[in-house]
């Protein structure tokens, strides 16, 4: 069988982590992606850091499966050679500054004058028009305007989420907004262009807590590790650690209290029998659950637990989820080569009972240069000359573009 998306060509000029993301989904399902990269370093990513054998974590994570050209679209030929592998694509995604692309002649409008087919997308941080278009829009930055800041944290400490959360949110729409795209055109023939704003991905993610504000006036407070609105819902201690335990309804709490703790007479406690009246009372509640908890040691408690259906979950540092046994039982890891090591990467969440995603490399800068070029329809001599004159750079670790 085949993927989804073999036989689609992706054209990307982006960086950091919210369009490389978008094709790099994209790459998993099956698309060529072609990313265009600075001559002078390349994707900002690649050098964030060097802890993944000399390459960057982020570069690793959001790049396998892509062909790399490092070519400058300052120059003539450079917008040129991009321009003729965009007329070959059937998707332009970038991620560039506002009004960037349409300096460079890669606007949706001209691209789709003689394309009308063509799926663009744009990612921007704040959408188009409105009086913070022109914005810088980093992950912390847009986490701070859409409000997720104000809700993460503790009541003495607001903090930024730990992953780069309004990246991953637009960089998810982005893909689906192709996909839907190219859905529709192989319906009609038509193309799309489709405009993405880290704004306004990450509001939409704001959802409960949008709701709250606007319907009751009140700000919903941060709670750590707790929730506003269900209780017991948070960490407790253990005779050596903690446990993360959410009691979603009265049903689970009728368990927790009878089958875990054996003190059954609880579940009809006026204070606590029903989750607002449990919410009215967290702190009596909290005291309760923690006192229990105490007399055990996490794996007792988990394993009774598990055993009663509540909700339960250890809190696990980074090199217990490199190894998590969920992982390793259903084989989630892959081997893939960087331009210094293999390296092992986790296969997408999506997964079809007929075909593997396309676990591809992670290109160097400018490891198919040479071939782009010729594929954009220059002859050998025009590609010498372009990586001579320093327009487009060659990695010495060429090797041909994939086919498929």
């Amino acid at each position: 069988m085949i993927l989804p998306l073999e036989g689609v060509t992706v054209v990307a000029i982006e960086q950091a982590v919210a369009a490389p993301l978008a094709t790099r989904n994209l790459a998993d399902l099956g698309a060529r992606v072609i990313k265009v990269e600075r001559v002078e370093g390349g994707d900002f990513a690649r050098d964030y850091d060097h802890v993944v054998h000399g390459t960057g974590a982020h570069f690793v994570w959001l790049n396998r499966g892509k062909e790399s050209i490092a070519i400058d679209l300052k120059s003539d030929e450079g917008r040129a050679v991009v321009r003729r592998l965009v007329d070959k694509a059937d998707v332009f995604l970038q991620n560039l500054a506002p009004g960037a692309a349409e300096r460079l002649g890669l606007g949706a409008a001209a691209l789709r004058a003689s394309r009308p087919e063509l799926v663009v997308v744009n990612l921007s941080g704040y959408g188009t028009g409105g009086p913070m278009e022109q914005r810088k829009a980093y992950d912390m930055l847009v986490q701070a305007e859409a409000g997720l800041v104000s809700i993460t944290g503790t009541p003495e400490t607001a903090v930024k989420t730990g992953i780069p959360t309004a990246d991953i949110a637009s960089g998810m729409y982005c893909a689906q907004a192709v996909l839907a795209a190219l859905l529709r055109r192989w319906r009609t023939g038509v193309g799309a262009t489709v405009d993405v704003s880290m704004l306004d991905a990450t509001i939409e993610w704001m959802g409960h807590a949008m709701y709250t504000q606007m319907h009751t006036g009140a700000q919903p407070p941060r709670m750590g590790l707790s929730h506003s609105s269900i209780a017991p819902y948070d960490a407790f201690p253990t005779r050596d650690g903690q446990m993360l335990i959410g009691v979603q309804n009265d049903t689970g709490w009728r368990a927790l209290v009878g089958s875990v703790f054996s003190v059954p007479e609880l579940a009809d406690d006026p204070r606590f029998a029903t989750n607002m009246q449990r919410v009215q009372h967290r702190k009596e509640c909290d005291a309760l659950v923690a006192e229990q908890t105490s007399q055990l040691t996490t794996a007792e408690l988990d394993a009774r637990l598990a055993s009663a259906g509540v909700p339960a979950a250890q809190i696990k540092q980074l090199d217990r989820v490199v190894d998590h046994p969920q992982l390793q039982a259903r084989n989630r890891w892959r081997r893939i080569e960087t331009e210094h090591a293999q390296v092992d990467a986790l296969l997408p969440p999506i997964t079809f009972d007929d075909v593997e995603s396309a676990m591809g490399n992670v290109p160097a800068l400018g490891q198919h240069t040479t071939a782009l070029l010729h594929e954009s329809g220059l002859d050998a001599a025009a590609v010498d000359d372009i990586v001579a004159q320093g327009i487009a750079f060659q990695a010495e670790m060429f090797q041909p573009a994939p086919t498929r």
